[in-house]
């Protein structure tokens, strides 16, 4: 299953059982926290499909020109994949072969030059012409955690065009169908700005630990409630434990 796209050969294969994967550290100690965030809130939403693949530090493969390719964003979207017989996770994925394309890479800067930006064509190709212009993702996020730039990238004939937020500083991502902006908090023992997902009306997806506070809020305020109405009843000389 091969294509010629920006004059290269590309094929789409699966990855072999016994290729060994590099087993890279991660350059960034906020990523593991910034992903897995970016994940929760999507799976606590009911957003997160069985064929829906969500992944952090993953290698997304295709051949091109005989020579395989694989890169392994930040956090990358898949609305939909083939679901494997096998019992054994997931070790790669090559889009058009098995399933969809990449919705949405994301890649989180660090001090140590990653790539992010490069769109050197040439083997080993940098990670902007591989999603651009190899498997051609509608949506490139670049983030930097330390000072909260956010840029969004979104292919238009052809090439990455810098997006514009909106009036709320958010990005509708199409694919997805999520806007994505930024906040200030503290989660995981980690304060400062993170990415978090907004739906169509506006309503922000909450993380687990907002959930439970949110629902701590719901039963204070009920708990207030129910004090204002004995308060009342016992203005009127009535006992509220009797009634």
């Amino acid at each position: 299953m091969s294509i010629t796209l920006s004059g290269h050969t590309i094929a789409w294969e699966k990855l072999p059982d016994d290729f060994r994967l590099d087993d890279e550290p991660v350059d960034n100690l906020d990523q593991p926290v910034l992903a897995s965030a970016l994940t929760e809130s999507l799976e606590l939403a009911g957003l997160l499909r069985e064929t829906t693949l969500v992944a952090t530090n993953f290698g997304l493969c295709a051949t091109v020109d005989g020579k395989l390719i694989i890169k392994a964003p930040d956090w990358v979207y898949v609305p939909s994949v083939l679901l494997t017989s096998s019992s054994s996770p997931r070790r790669s994925y090559t889009p058009n072969l098995e399933g969809d394309k990449p919705a949405v890479v994301m890649e989180f800067l660090s001090e140590t030059e990653g790539g992010e930006y490069s769109s050197k064509p040439t083997y080993p190709p940098g990670k902007w012409f591989f999603y651009e212009q190899i498997l051609q993702v509608p949506n490139y996020v670049i983030f930097e955690p330390r000072t909260g730039q956010l840029e969004v990238y979104q292919l238009g004939l052809g090439r990455y065009q810098l997006q514009i937020p909106d009036t709320q500083g958010r990005y509708w991502l199409e694919g997805i169908d999520l806007f994505l902006g930024l906040r200030e908090g503290t989660k995981a023992e980690r304060t400062g700005y993170w990415l978090r997902w907004w739906n169509a009306p506006g309503e922000l997806l909450l993380w687990g630990t907002e959930l439970v506070e949110q629902e701590r809020q719901l039963r204070e305020q009920e708990r207030q409630r129910q004090d204002r109405m004995a308060a009342k009843l016992r203005e009127l000389g009535l006992n509220p434990e009797e009634l």
